[in-house]
């Protein structure tokens, strides 16, 4: 059984950092590049980020809950557990803070583009924050990805 934790482990890591890196870095950009419409190619890479927060909120919470059973108390003392807590935060802010802040900020434009409206200086603002956000995760993620052998020992 142990051995199953351990691969589920290793599974919700790599869905939760190549989900941010694959969405983020490949599929958001070539969505931009490809249709002509950018408030629709942004209103597409939008879900696809909600959705990508989602899957970070429930693999972060088995990876913490892994921690916590495999290592107890330690758990509080490791670096790792650290870590996914500040891609979790991240995660979290941008759901529940950034992303209903953007999208009110449109919602406050219309019925003209948030681009084309007095808003642009604050959505652009909070777009750059987000954005700030997402690269932390991915970063951080990524130094994840080379310490499973240590956390799993």
């Amino acid at each position: 059984m142990r051995r199953l934790a351990d691969y589920a482990f290793l599974l919700a890591l790599t869905l939760w950092v190549g989900a941010l890196w694959v969405v983020g870095y490949l599929v958001a950009p070539t969505l931009f590049a490809m249709i002509g419409d950018r408030v629709l190619a942004g209103n597409v890479a939008g879900r696809l980020f909600a959705s990508v927060g989602w899957i970070g909120v429930a693999c972060a919470g088995y990876l913490l809950l892994f921690l916590a059973l495999r290592q107890g108390w330690a758990a509080f003392r490791g670096w790792v557990f650290w870590l996914v807590v500040l891609m979790l935060a991240a995660s979290l802010a941008i759901l529940f803070g950034i992303q209903p802040l953007m999208a009110q900020l449109k919602a406050e434009a219309w019925p003209r583009e948030v681009m084309d409206s007095a808003l642009r200086d604050r959505f652009a603002t909070w777009h750059g924050v987000s954005s700030v956000l997402y690269l932390v995760q991915s970063v951080a993620g990524l130094v994840l990805l080379v310490a499973p052998r240590r956390v799993l020992r």
